[in-house]
């Protein structure tokens, strides 16, 4: 399909620049011009389909580079609970009762909301089976994704089948929009050995599926509370006294192809490691709040020179998918907690959910901005709105003032997927409806149990 978005204003992430009354022509799925309305519409005037985006604002779609997308399936089970507890006597117990249909019905769920809200590209770890899958999923929907297996000390031999299952089947398919991910949960739930294993299975199937533009990249939580230096000692009896970043470079784990969620308790050693290897980071504002697991020095790591990217972390510690909730929230925390207004600009947390985004899924050839050769991934925004009028700077409006809901039409590689505010590819109120029916069933299951 062969598009032309034409009239509204484009926010191209290419520096600051923004064209207003500004087209986008896309064919076979890639960018292939941006420049004023005028000029455009007359350039490609047939064999495109028009769009007409007068009183809306276009932006590259938004890169949400943590999530645990089957986990909208538990979305309100449990809430206002410390990490540790929250994870062992609620979270991990009912996930054992989950199958591979729950997995990838929750999923259906999560790219639903997420298409909903503008963003495009999600980078989801959790548990692979074989059959009916995350990655499957979000492929059904239309959404690029990176997709991983998250990897335990206590099930090894399961972890290395279902990895080469993982890559063999997805890496690069679904015409290049699903990749694959080797995931070791943490470091206190991977012990060393186990550790540098992964990395070297992930370094082999990166030779056996992957390539230099589309590679396996290694998704990994990292000093997500205080208490995780001294829980990997407990666990491994190993020194962590320069940080948890520090002791990962021990094991020579850490490159330029390592994202890692959270970052909330790193030492000035760590920033540094992070920095010298070219680590990129996942900042999950609203999760760590709401698990009071603390908040990650973000300018710090910027000052560092630390990639540093947008994640909601999954709908059951969010509690939602909702990317422009993430942006604001960044912005303003980070003026608070630093008593600087000036931290954190609107421009540059566009950027973190954007550009930054696909340089930490090593994407950046790809997505990211709006340019020339670039894929359409895209989002049309509506700003037609009272509460975003007056406009001044669309870069403000877009991080303090619009909402999820004012997503309009979604664009995932040249594709429509969702037009007015309506689905393309899936039927949201069926996917609800088997989400339902999937909940039910789980908690039959929980009080069989007991």
């Amino acid at each position: 399909m062969n598009l032309l978005i034409h009239g509204g204003t484009i926010v191209t992430m290419r520096g600051d620049e923004v064209i207003r009354d500004g087209a986008i022509a896309v064919e076979d799925g890639t960018i292939i011009d941006v420049g004023k309305a005028g000029q455009m519409l007359k350039r490609y005037a047939s064999g495109y389909e028009k769009i007409n985006a007068k009183g809306k604002v276009v932006i590259p779609g938004l890169i949400n580079t943590h999530q645990h997308a089957a986990m909208s399936l538990l979305r309100g089970y449990a809430d206002d609970l410390p990490l540790l507890e929250w994870l062992e006597k609620w979270i991990w117990p009912i996930e054992r009762l989950m199958t591979a249909e729950d997995i990838y019905v929750g999923s259906l769920l999560t790219a639903i909301e997420s298409i909903m809200g503008g963003t495009t590209t999600i980078n989801t770890m959790y548990h692979y089976m074989p059959g009916e899958n995350e990655a499957k999923a979000l492929a059904e929907a239309g959404v690029r994704g990176v997709v991983g297996h998250v990897c335990f000390s206590w099930r090894k031999d399961d972890d290395r089948r279902a990895l080469e299952d993982l890559a063999k089947n997805w890496h690069n398919k679904a015409g290049g929009l699903i990749r694959v991910s080797v995931d070791p949960h943490a470091p206190y739930t991977v012990d060393p050995e186990y550790m540098k294993e992964l990395k070297a299975l992930c370094e082999e199937l990166d030779r056996k599926y992957g390539s230099e533009k589309a590679p396996i990249i290694w998704h990994i939580h990292v000093a997500e509370t205080f208490e995780e230096a001294d829980k990997i000692r407990k666990a491994f009896n190993v020194d962590v006294k320069g940080g948890v970043m520090e002791y990962l470079d021990s094991l020579g784990v850490l490159d330029g192809r390592v994202i890692a969620a959270h970052c909330v308790a790193l030492t000035d050693n760590d920033m540094a490691v992070m920095k010298v290897r070219g680590v990129k980071v996942s900042h999950n504002p609203i999760s760590n709040l709401k698990l009071a697991s603390g908040i990650s020095p973000v300018p710090k790591m910027l000052e560092h020179g630390v990639t540093v990217s947008l994640g909601t972390d999954s709908p059951c510690s969010n509690n939602a998918a909702d990317m422009f909730e993430v942006m604001k929230v960044t912005a303003v925390l980070h003026k608070g907690v630093s008593g600087n207004p000036t931290a954190m600009s609107a421009q540059q947390v566009l950027k973190m959910a954007t550009l930054d985004g696909a340089r930490a899924l090593c994407w950046e050839n790809e997505i990211g901005s709006i340019k020339v050769g670039k894929k359409a991934d895209l989002a049309i925004i509506n700003f037609d709105k009272p509460h975003l009028c007056p406009l001044y700077n669309e870069f403000s409006h877009l991080i303090y003032a619009a909402k999820s809901a004012d997503v309009e039409t979604v664009i995932i590689n040249g594709k429509i997927v969702m037009e007015d505010r309506r689905l393309t590819t899936l039927n949201s109120e069926k996917v609800m409806e088997i989400v339902e029916k999937a909940k039910n069933r789980l908690l039959e299951k929980l009080q069989t149990q007991h």
